[in-house]
């Protein structure tokens, strides 16, 4: 009863605490800077008030609009307003200046012209004895149209004052909503500033007004003056690249673009003819393992594979995966994709076995060495970034064509994962641990063989598991440039628009992406729990 007594007294106690208002008004007076006196009050209105709408409203917001808001640093407001404005001006220009009837006037006259040459086809007909009644039904329907067009454009035309009127509102309400909701945006910006000084702007910046008022000047007039006036500069319709290029090559004819394409088709040209040794030596080691597997898969014969398959499915992940294994092996072989799915998985085989390979020393590297991997995250980007038909072009170039060739191209697709994600394992390895296995004496080999593999092991396991699947969405890829496989049925299927060997291709595919997946993950689960 007494604690109980206790703990109503301190719930009271807490209830009666009083805000510090002389410290609260300091504190947004600094945040502030020019205008403090006036958000102090108001910031306090909205920490008092209950009710869902504003109870404040900001002149000064609602005049300037963007301006204000890039001033007080809400650069968020600021764009946001700045688009929704320019729509409101547009709207008032094509009300006051522009025709909103110009484009079906124009598409009127384009019809006119039509019938007209119709109508003259008509007459050579009659001339030459021929019958001309199909060319004069067709000038009179285009007529016919043209009259509707005419008719679409002066209703728009006459709709001018009522667009302008509509645009004005539109302004008004955004100036309202602008003015109601500036001081409740800003004082959220108080809030985040009060917990992080330093990334959180405050107060009001002559560079900020600056900046913001150069960028309304250079954006809204161009926007609008593009949408409300019929014929507008061609300059802002087109990028004039032949007049650029020409200051840049004192020629008419010759552009930039075709310059520089052909300045890099003579290096890649060069580089290739170059490095052709080392490139067929690449070539020749892909092309090593890849026989390899495909040894394995294709020459073996087809039960002994399967059988295989499927118990490495059940010691892997369990009799449930076992038996999915089997019902996708089996669908994969009636209707006669045996021998292009084992060659999809030689190929797959081929490009994860090399990710990883390569992919998980030079993660376990990045992961270790901060530098290293600050060096190489651009090249990561890239390879994850650029689209593959784009490095389709060099492989081609220094490689040729086929599946050694394909197999390159979706390792450079595939590596990434399987680097980061170890890169990441092997960073999150807690330092007490390492520094406990040092303790005890282990050598850096020993550290990084019995404690950092280890912890780093389910990071890289999801890695192996990314770039197994990244592989495999290759696969219709590696057979643009002559690779086999279950993509080249796909590839044949969108050419000759074939629904159903395509649509069938699609699920060998990926029943083949689904059984490695479910062994692989099994596997990882059954290790995770011993």
């Amino acid at each position: 009863m007494a604690e109980n007594q206790e703990s109503a007294a301190t719930v009271v106690a807490a209830s009666d605490i009083e805000v510090d208002h002389a410290g609260l008004d300091a504190s947004i007076n600094e945040f502030a800077g020019p205008g403090g006196d006036y958000y102090s009050k108001n910031f306090q209105r909205i920490h008092s008030s209950t009710g869902f709408l504003p109870n404040t409203f900001n002149w000064v917001a609602a005049i300037l609009g963007p301006v204000w808001a890039a001033a007080r640093g809400i650069w968020g407001m600021f764009w946001g307003f700045l688009i929704l404005e320019m729509i409101a001006w547009v709207q008032i220009g094509r009300g006051w200046w522009g025709d909103p009837g110009a484009s079906f006037f124009e598409r009127a006259e384009k019809q006119r012209e039509r019938a007209a040459e119709f109508l003259q086809r008509a007459e050579a007909a009659r001339l030459e004895g021929a019958d001309p009644a199909r060319f004069e039904k067709l000038a009179e329907n285009i007529n016919n149209a043209a009259e509707k067009s005419e008719a679409l454009g002066a209703a728009a035309s006459s709709e001018a004052f009522a667009i302008l009127l509509g645009g004005i509102l539109t302004l008004l309400a955004f100036k309202a909503v602008q003015g109601f909701y500036a001081n409740s945006i800003y004082e959220k910006q108080y809030s985040s500033w009060r917990v992080d000084h330093k990334s959180v702007e405050s107060g009001r910046k002559l560079k900020n007004i600056i900046l913001s008022v150069v960028l309304v000047i250079l954006i809204a007039p161009l926007t609008v003056y593009k949408f409300t006036v019929d014929s507008p500069l061609e300059v802002l319709n087109a990028f004039p690249e032949r007049q650029v290029s020409a200051i840049f090559l004192d020629s008419d004819k010759a552009t930039l673009f075709t310059e520089l394409a052909g300045w890099l088709e003579q290096k890649i040209d060069a580089a290739a003819i170059a490095g052709a040794g080392g490139f067929d030596s690449i070539t020749a080691g892909v092309r090593s393992v890849l026989d390899a597997l495909s040894l394995a898969l294709i020459g073996t014969p087809w039960p002994v594979v399967m059988l295989v398959i499927c118990v490495v499915a059940w010691r892997a992940a369990g009799p449930r995966v076992a038996i999915f294994t089997a019902a996708s092996l089996a669908y994969i072989a009636l209707l006669g994709y045996w021998e292009i799915s084992m060659e999809t998985v030689a190929l797959v085989g081929a490009a994860v076995f090399i990710c990883v390979v390569i992919g998980i020393p030079l993660g376990i590297w990045f992961g270790k060495s901060r530098r290293a991997y600050n060096a190489a995250e651009p090249v990561l980007d890239l390879m994850q970034t650029l689209p593959a038909f784009v490095y389709l072009i060099p492989i081609i170039a220094f490689f040729g064509t086929g599946n050694p060739p394909g197999i390159l191209a979706t390792i450079i697709f595939g590596m990434p994962p399987v680097i980061r994600l170890t890169s990441l394992g092997v960073r999150g390895v807690p330092e007490p641990i390492k520094e406990a296995a040092v303790a005890f004496g282990a050598s850096r080999f020993q550290l990084l063989r019995d404690v950092e593999v280890p912890l780093a092991l389910p990071s890289i396991m999801t890695g192996v598991n990314q770039t197994i699947l990244m592989c495999l969405s290759m696969v219709v890829i590696i057979s643009l440039i002559g690779g086999g496989g279950l993509g080249k049925v796909i590839l044949e299927a969108l050419q000759y628009a074939a629904k159903g060997p395509g649509l069938l291709g699609g699920f060998a595919i990926l029943f083949v992406a689904m059984v490695i997946d479910r062994i692989v993950q099994g596997a990882f689960r059954r290790e995770d729990q011993k």
